[in-house]
Parts: C-alpha cells; sequence; structure tokens
C-alpha cells in the first residue's frame, strides 16, 4: 500500500486516508500546524477538518472538493431553539384559562355588598393547559386533603371563590367531554348563565364552550385537534 510522507498508510494513491497529505513524488509533508477549523471551530488533526471537511491548506470549504476517496463526516443538525413568546402547546384538546372582568361584574351585581371585598386582579396572565386523560380536575391545590387538580387556580392572584374539588372535566369514548360540578361551594356556570349547572349531572361541552368558576375565572375549551 501507499505510504504518505507522515508514514501513514494509506488505500487511496494520490492523498493519504488519514491526514491528507499527497503521495508519491510530493514534497515533504510540513510539520502540523495548530488551530481549529474557521467553520465549526474543531480542532485541527489533518489537513482536513474531520467535521466538515474544510481544507487548512487551501481554504476549500465542502465536501465535493475533497479528494477522492476522502468523504467528509459532517456534524448532524444541532436543534434551534423555539422562537416566538407565547406559551408551548400540545395539538391536543386544551383549556385557557383567564380573568375574566365581565363575569366579575356579573358576580358583583349578583352578590350585592357581599362582594365590597373583592378586587378584579390588576395582572392575571393567561395560561392554557393541555387536556390529558379522562378526568381534569379544575380547583385549589390541597396537599393535606391529597387534592392535586390538573387545572390548578390556586396559583397567584388566587380566585377566592373556588373550591379545592370545584369541577371535573370528564372525557367521553366518542372524543367529547362532560363538565360535572361534585358540589362546589359557589357553583359553576357556562357560556355567561347566571344559573349554576346542576349538581353531579354531567353537561356536555363543546369547542368553544366557556365554564365559570369562583369570582372572575372564566376557562375556554378548545376541542378540536391541531393547534388552538
Amino acid at each position: 500500500m501507499p505510504v504518505c510522507p507522515c508514514g501513514h498508510t494509506s488505500e487511496a494513491a494520490d492523498y493519504c486516508d488519514v491526514c491528507g497529505d499527497l503521495i508519491g513524488g510530493a514534497a515533504p509533508a510540513k510539520p502540523l500546524e495548530t488551530g481549529v477549523c474557521p467553520r465549526c471551530g474543531t480542532p485541527r488533526s489533518g489537513r482536513f477538518c474531520e467535521v466538515d471537511g474544510y481544507d487548512f491548506e487551501t481554504g476549500a470549504g465542502h465536501t465535493a472538493e475533497l479528494p477522492a476517496g476522502r468523504a467528509a463526516r459532517v456534524a448532524p443538525p444541532v436543534p434551534q431553539p423555539r422562537t416566538g413568546s407565547g406559551p408551548l402547546v400540545s395539538d391536543g384538546p386544551s383549556a385557557l384559562v383567564r380573568a375574566d372582568r365581565d363575569y366579575f361584574d356579573t358576580v358583583v351585581a349578583e352578590m350585592g355588598r357581599d362582594a365590597a371585598d373583592l378586587t378584579f386582579p390588576p395582572y392575571c396572565p393567561e395560561r392554557r393547559i393541555p387536556l390529558i386523560g379522562d378526568r381534569v380536575r379544575i380547583g385549589r391545590r390541597s396537599t393535606s386533603r391529597a387534592i392535586l387538580p390538573e387545572i390548578d387556580l390556586s396559583t397567584p392572584p388566587q380566585d377566592p371563590g373556588v373550591s379545592h374539588l370545584h369541577a371535573v372535566l370528564l372525557a367521553q369514548p366518542d372524543g367529547t367531554w362532560n363538565l360535572v360540578d361534585p358540589g362546589s361551594t359557589n357553583g359553576t356556570t357556562v357560556n355567561g348563565g347566571t344559573e349554576p349547572i346542576p349538581v353531579n349531572a354531567p353537561m356536555p361541552m363543546g369547542d368553544g364552550d366557556r365554564i365559570h368558576v369562583g369570582a372572575w375565572t372564566t376557562i375556554t375549551l378548545s376541542l378540536q385537534e391541531g393547534p388552538p
């Protein structure tokens, strides 16, 4: 087999398979210079970069310019970070939780003087929560009672009118969802209505339906497949 000026055995007769130096009739190879590839930053180990095939002697930078029998090993693409400021959401059913000023005004009007201590939160960011599994509970977390609702309304600003286990969304075999109020203190209304839904009576829900709980919380359902 041909031997390059550096002493490497090579299958190719023109360029060394190991260091890329010319074989046969070529001038003795120059001592290896230190440095890194200007394209990918890989430390130099021969004439050609081991990652993207950059030629340190000629400055040629892509695989097509490499000698026969020496293919560059291209690094796999690096995943790019997700852009945009919106929350990451799944493609399945989800629920948008927000502080609803119109619903709050309705509650205050019905309570009259009893609503004197209620104050609408000045800032309450919206949250989109995926509906995963066949049961999605709505309420406030209680570690002592082992209540850990999937739609947790205990995060600040905490809605004072929400029970620990206020309502439950139940997935049906046909892909639809039912809403059940197991007996919350202040009741659950839907789509701007003023009459609470009956206790423990399944209420069919559709895409875009709104669930009202507590003093100001409205939960809007997105039940179609794909991003909301």
